[in-house]
């Protein structure tokens, strides 16, 4: 049982949207469970949460929820947990040549906070210059897409992206910006509904200020 000085602590940080770990937090044994098994513990305990709730499961409407949540979580809009479900990302040469910025911008994403399981809603700008790689364009929204589908916080999300396109591109020459509206701050707590988050990551040529005036210019184009 967790006591009242934990709980305390347990708000702080829920309330100042603290990341603990670069990584998202998963147990050894979190995939050791089918999909669907996981499906069924998780209907089982929402279908608990709503009747402690006081909603009554023997209506039309809900009594179908618990099953609709815990497929939502697992199959959508948590799927990114799951490794099994990483992008299948082809690598080419850069065999035209192209030396300069490339830049995916407005790519949309859907994540969650972790600290109250509401969500998080926003748009990603990517960019990098090739070192000799070259990726699909639509494998930049898919990369965003995944590690935006788990329980997130927004800077350990970035981060994510922005390690997992380094990697893929085998350059340091990569850039993100990601702005988002935090429901967890629009919808409770403060209920500020006009605010939102922005976070950047970069490395390589973006380190030098012209190149990322440069990125800067081309994401206020769209």
């Amino acid at each position: 049982m967790n006591t009242t000085i934990e709980k305390e602590i347990f708000d702080i940080i829920g309330d100042n949207h603290q990341m603990t770990s670069a990584e998202t937090p998963l147990r050894a044994d979190a995939f050791d469970r089918t999909d669907n098994q996981k499906m069924e513990v998780i209907e089982h305990h929402f279908e608990i949460i709503m009747k402690e709730l006081g909603l009554d499961l023997t209506d039309d409407s809900l009594k179908g929820t618990p099953h609709r949540v815990a497929k939502m979580f697992v199959k959508e809009i948590f799927s990114g947990l799951n490794p099994a479900n990483k992008p299948k990302v082809s690598v080419f040469d850069n065999s035209y040549h192209y030396d300069k910025m490339l830049v995916e911008a407005n790519i949309s994403f859907n994540s969650t906070c972790e600290h109250h399981f509401l969500p998080i809603v926003g748009k990603a700008h990517v960019g990098y210059v090739s070192s000799g790689k070259v990726i699909g364009l639509s494998k930049l929204n898919r990369i965003v897409d995944y590690y935006a589908r788990r329980p997130q916080v927004q800077e350990r999300m970035v981060m994510q992206i922005f390690n997992e396109l380094k990697t893929v591109l085998e350059t340091e020459n990569v850039m993100i910006v990601m702005e988002a509206e935090h429901l967890c701050v629009s919808s409770r707590g403060i209920k500020d509904e006009s605010s939102f988050t922005s976070t950047l990551q970069y490395g390589g040529v973006f380190n030098q200020k012209e190149f990322r005036d440069d990125f800067y210019k081309l994401i206020q184009r769209t």
